[in-house]
């Protein structure tokens, strides 16, 4: 066999791999194609990726990748030189592109993984923000919890509610199996169970409020976790065998009724708490939440707030309740005194009336008797008789005089008078009684000192008799001087008083009135006793003096009614002494047209007048007055025609009767009926006689009705022969209307 050097021809290509060789690069070329045109889509809807060179590159390299795979479906058979070319140039630019993009993921793969790692940063802070979002939720669903369980907490001041109404709120906001209360009692040396959620325990069981436990919670104002085995938190009874749920317990501060001031706002006792115990159901695992703690102390703080208005209005009910106690208690006092009072002045004014009526008798008759011869035992007795009767008229107007002035129902009759001629009528007053004792009286009025006054001309006089004569009252021998003079601004601030506060002003001036006597002198200690009622000087009291101790009481009270101020100055017993007071007078506009208005007294000379054949018409009831009146007129001359009635009064009333003297206290028809009667039957004033009122009624209504009803004149009784001549003297010299004493 002969060898061959010849070459084997090649195996001939199968045509079955082949046809799949095309058919699977044609589909990698189709998928590396179609892959560009996801990314570029992708990249065309994404608005954050940070990346698009990187995916350009990437989609070119996929490109160039395909295309490689398509031309090689030409170089499966018989190809040109050409696609030889071709191809060589895209496997060059794959390469390239391949390279390019190799280095460029090393580039970016520190950033993309930075990329994630800000990822999870950014998780871990949205899962912050979750959580901080789920405590702001809680916060808001206890702060919920804490307004509702504070609007029902104080939509009541009752104690009882309040706490009630806290356990029941707290046991269902927060799901609780028990809730309790512990109250101290009212030794403040233990703790009661005084309210209960679930009534499951009776309440009144009572612990030791020393226990370590309750002093651990007292100490914090924080809920405090507590074993379910201390003796505060067995608020349950213990059946079977279960499993204690988690116990807190937290302090209430109280307000008590002792922490009130007066005049000041409570103040919270610092021992003074309650205890709160809560507790979770049994058998479960559920525990204490931080907001479920801070929900419990936060309305612990809210029931001490409500209990605390609780105790300011039970306080100030009780207060009010009290108040009201008082001040029907206080009415009831005034309106028994006002009637005490009333009595009482209805009491003096009958008494007054009554009591003045006899004295009238006494006095009129006695002064009658006085007048006839009478042997010098004989004269002496009459003369004490009218002195005792002077002396109980007198007291009976102070009496009278200072009822009114300290019920207040006195006051001034203000009025322009003749100042001069006021104190020249109390020396005129004073001299016959000072001679007996030979005390040499003296007036002195200062050459300022104007004439005529706006003031009470009878309050004044009455004040300067009283202080004159208990300077004579008290003197035996020596002499008494009498000073008036208007009161410098200076000595108005005088250091005896200090509380005496002057008002200065241009229609006012204020009057200083001194008496200085050389009698027996005032002890310094019975100096600031001397103006009190019944009140005498001791060491003069049992002495040759009479009185009652009210003229000086009586003479504080009617300075003081004319703003002003009274005292007395002494060295001791023997020294005799000084008193001065200083009243507020108006300044007289029109002094020279006031005159007429004011009657001076009688002078020595007018008390020998007579008034022979003077018809006077005498109008009384009351047959004993009646007498004695027309006693006094017939001794004087008059010719007096005697009426028992108004009526009778008016038949017998004629012009040729000068003087019509009428009874206030006549039955019938009245004293002031027949004044109007008389003044319209005679109009004209020189044919009507003159109208006088005879009375025992002091009050100042009665003047003013008298002068109203037109009546000349007021006479108060009683009446002496001396009273009765002067009145008479006045009216027919005068024809004034006036009241005379």
């Amino acid at each position: 066999m002969e060898s061959c050097n010849c070459i084997e021809p090649q195996w001939p290509a199968d045509e079955l791999l082949m046809k799949y060789q095309y058919i699977s690069d044609f589909f990698i070329a189709l998928a590396y194609f179609s892959i560009p045109l996801e990314l570029i889509y992708f990249v065309k809807k994404s608005a954050v990726f940070p990346y698009r060179w990187v995916l350009v590159q990437f989609g070119a390299f996929i490109v160039l990748c395909g295309a490689t795979h398509l031309i090689n479906l030409w170089t499966f058979s018989t190809h040109s030189r050409t696609v030889a070319v071709v191809m060589t140039t895209a496997k060059v630019l794959t390469a390239v592109v391949s390279c390019a993009t190799a280095l460029m993921l090393v580039h970016i793969i520190p950033d993309l993984l930075s990329v994630k790692t800000r990822e999870l940063f950014l998780k871990n802070k949205a899962a912050a923000l979750d959580r901080e979002m789920g405590l702001i939720r809680t916060q808001e669903e206890t702060g919920r919890h804490v307004r509702m369980l504070t609007h029902e907490i104080r939509s009541t001041l009752d104690r009882h509610t309040i706490l009630k109404t806290t356990l029941v709120e707290l046991g269902r906001t927060l799901a609780l199996e028990e809730c309790a209360l512990w109250m101290p009692t009212r030794t403040g040396l233990e703790l009661q169970l005084s309210y209960t959620l679930r009534h499951q325990n009776p309440v009144g069981f009572t612990v030791p409020i020393q226990l370590p436990v309750i002093n651990q919670v007292f100490s914090t104002s924080r809920a405090v976790k507590i074993s379910p085995s201390s003796p505060v938190a067995r608020i349950r009874p213990l059946t079977g065998k279960y499993i204690p749920g988690e116990v807190v317990a937290v302090r209430v501060p109280l307000l008590h009724l002792s922490n009130f001031q007066i005049n000041d706002w409570p103040e919270l006792s610092t021992k003074r708490y309650a205890l709160m115990v809560l507790m979770l159901p049994s058998d479960s695992a559920r525990q204490w939440h931080v907001h479920e703690l801070e929900l419990v102390e936060v309305v612990a703080d809210q029931v001490a707030v409500a209990l605390s208005h609780a105790a300011i209005l039970e306080e100030s009910m009780r207060a009010r309740d009290m108040l009201l106690e008082q001040n029907v208690a206080l009415d009831l006092a005034r309106r028994e005194a006002e009637t005490a009072i009333c009595a009482r002045n209805d009491f003096l004014a009958v008494m007054n009336h009554e009591m003045r009526t006899p004295m009238h008798a006494i006095i009129a008759l006695s002064s009658l008797l006085q007048e006839t011869e009478l042997t010098p035992e004989q004269r002496l007795m009459v003369e004490t008789i009218l002195k005792s009767s002077n002396l109980l008229a007198t007291l009976i107007n102070d009496v009278l005089d200072l009822s009114r002035l300290e019920d207040g129902s006195l006051e001034l009759d203000i009025g322009t008078f003749n100042l001069h001629s006021v104190f020249r009528e109390v020396v005129n007053l004073i001299k016959p009684i000072a001679s007996v004792k030979r005390l040499l009286v003296s007036l002195n009025l200062a050459h300022d000192l104007p004439e005529y006054a706006v003031g009470d001309e009878k309050r004044l006089m009455q004040t300067i008799l009283n202080v004159v004569g208990n300077a004579v009252k008290f003197s035996k021998e020596g002499n008494i001087l009498i000073s008036a003079c208007i009161a410098k601004a200076e000595s108005l601030r005088d250091s005896h008083i200090p509380e005496f506060s002057p008002l200065l002003s241009d229609k006012h001036f204020y009057l200083r009135v001194q008496v200085k006597d050389s009698g027996s002198g005032i002890s310094p200690q019975d100096i600031p006793k001397i103006f009190n009622k019944f009140t005498q000087n001791h060491a003069t009291a049992n002495r040759n003096s009479s009185g009652t101790g009210l003229g000086l009481a009586i003479c504080k009270r009617f300075v003081s009614l004319m703003k002003g101020h009274i005292w007395i100055e002494s060295e001791g017993l023997g020294k005799g002494c000084t008193a001065v007071f200083i009243v507020r007078l108006g300044i007289a506009e029109h002094s020279h047209d006031s005159g007429h208005h004011f009657i001076p007294k009688l002078q020595a000379n007018h008390v020998q007048a007579s008034f022979s054949g003077l018809k006077v018409l005498l109008m009384d009831d009351n047959g004993i007055t009646r007498m004695v009146t027309k006693g006094l007129l017939v001794h004087l001359g008059c010719d007096v025609t005697v009426v028992t009635s108004g009526d009778e009064c008016l038949r017998v009333v004629t012009q040729e009767h000068m003087v019509l003297f009428l009874d206030l206290s006549i039955t019938g028809m009245g004293a002031y009926e027949v004044a109007v009667c008389v003044h319209e039957r005679f109009p004209k004033r020189h044919e009507r006689p003159l109208l006088v009122a005879l009375t025992g009624n002091t009050e100042k209504a009665t003047k003013e009705n008298c002068l109203r009803a037109g009546m000349d004149g007021v006479i108060l009784k009683p009446v002496s022969l001396e009273k009765m001549r002067n009145v008479l003297l006045e009216l027919l010299e005068h024809q004034a209307p006036r009241e005379v004493q």
